[in-house]
């Protein structure tokens, strides 16, 4: 199965946070440790791969808009607390149409029952949710080796 070029790895409101924010929910790695793992993997592989991180709802959407310009292949996205609000960047995803893998640092279901909701499920691939920094590198692992277009 071919590999694609181009990997974009989305993370929402207060990720930046990550390494101080909550350790027992969120983990004690720094989201710059998640991307630099991310980022040598995809090297490794022959793959671009681009994180991109914001607190602010519009800014992600331009973004996912802009992935559709720049001919990404792939999206890994961590919505955060967007997961359970933002319609917008559904749409968003919607209408590039990338394929995408949801990733969740803890276990939502584990959680309060307003995190059980994801506007986002039904259009991904698939979800991990709950395995700390380890889902996004296997959401990666599942990218690398995702053919595109399918």
């Amino acid at each position: 199965m071919p590999t694609p070029n181009s990997i974009l790895v989305i993370h929402g409101p207060n990720l930046n946070l990550l390494g101080a924010r909550e350790p027992a929910h969120y983990g004690s790695a720094t989201l710059a440790a998640i991307n630099q793992r991310l980022t040598d993997r995809a090297h490794l592989a022959g793959v671009t791969l681009d994180t991109f991180q914001s607190n602010i709802e519009g800014e992600l959407v331009d973004r996912i808009q802009q992935a559709q310009r720049d001919a990404v292949e792939f999206i890994i996205i961590n919505p955060a607390a967007f997961t359970h609000t933002s319609i917008a960047m559904r749409d968003a995803l919607a209408a590039v149409a990338i394929p995408f893998i949801e990733v969740h640092l803890s276990n939502v279901f584990a959680r309060e029952k307003f995190r059980h909701h994801s506007y986002f499920t039904d259009l991904a691939i698939g979800i991990v949710s709950g395995l700390g920094g380890k889902g996004y590198e296997l959401a990666l692992d599942y990218a690398l080796q995702h053919s595109p277009g399918a």
